[in-house]
């Protein structure tokens, strides 16, 4: 996610929106191939066609960190390889997109935009929604979502938010003293906060309360980090599964195991982050 859950790669560049965009002809021609798939069904609920649109992506690879590997940051936009934070952010651009009934290459990017950085805008490294939490935060600033993690019962994340400054090594554009200077002041916004989340061991006396399309971020026990994998929520078999980019199965999947049990399963998974979309 963004440095954190990683992110795509880049094929070419444009300027669209007043901006450099990282894409491919072939991202265009499979925006255009969703729109034809979904333009007679907008009128299902944003969280519905967000989910049957995302099922299309089942089986593409993941692929991981690409998006640091430019040399200014830049949107990038790749439907052909996606991570986990990437899946959710360019489905949700999509089902914007959709209900607009704009097929437009460039309306669907502004969505994308809006989505990946803070007040929408393209401004270095630091500008980037790096921390999963705060991205949450920042999108329901934008009205697109509704964390509803407090109506869950949730409880507070007990460490600091952290981890990016204290492995400055680990992320190459914080070799430049101004950018670290910059997430180290978000850090520090961020502690500013109550953030909550669902321990693992309660998510299956809460499932019964989650939706389709519930974007399900799962939280970690890893020190000074506070999300590691993201996804949507789905009901398959009257259980809620998850609708995710798996970097273990390296491709969009549908978790085999509800997911309760899938965090279980998880040595460094200690719980979610919920959000309803609120298009």
């Amino acid at each position: 996610m963004k440095s954190i859950l990683y992110l795509v790669c880049f094929l070419s560049f444009s300027n669209l929106a007043n901006s450099q965009i990282a894409y491919s002809p072939q991202d265009v021609a499979k925006w255009k191939q969703a729109f034809q798939s979904f333009h007679t069904q907008t009128d299902l609920p944003f969280a519905q066609l967000v989910v049957q649109t995302g099922k299309t992506w089942i089986g593409t690879p993941y692929v991981a960190h690409t998006l640091d590997k430019q040399p200014t940051e830049q949107l990038v936009v790749n439907l052909k390889e996606l991570d986990c934070t990437t899946y959710v952010e360019s489905m949700l651009a999509m089902g914007m997109a959709l209900k607009e009934k704009d097929s437009s290459f460039q309306n669907y990017t502004n969505h994308l935009q809006q989505i990946r950085y803070r007040n929408g805008e393209v401004n270095g490294y630091g500008s980037r929604l790096h921390y999963f939490s705060d991205w949450l935060y920042e999108n329901e600033k934008q009205g697109n979502l509704k964390v509803i993690t407090d109506q869950l019962g949730g409880k507070p994340v007990p460490k600091p938010i952290n981890f990016m400054s204290t492995h400055r090594a680990a992320y190459p554009a914080l070799k430049s003293d101004e950018y670290f200077t910059q997430i180290s002041q978000i850090e520090k916004e961020i502690n500013t906060r109550t953030l909550l989340y669902i321990p693992k061991s309660e998510v299956s006396k809460i499932e019964s309360k989650l939706k389709e399309g519930d974007i399900i971020a799962i939280t970690t026990s890893i020190k000074g980090l506070d999300v590691v994998h993201v996804g949507f929520a789905v009901v398959q078999d009257k259980r809620i599964h998850l609708l995710h980019a798996s970097l273990d199965e390296k491709k969009v999947v549908i978790s085999k195991k509800p997911l309760a049990e899938y965090l279980l399963g998880n040595k460094n998974q200690a719980g979610i982050m919920v959000a309803r979309v609120t298009q």
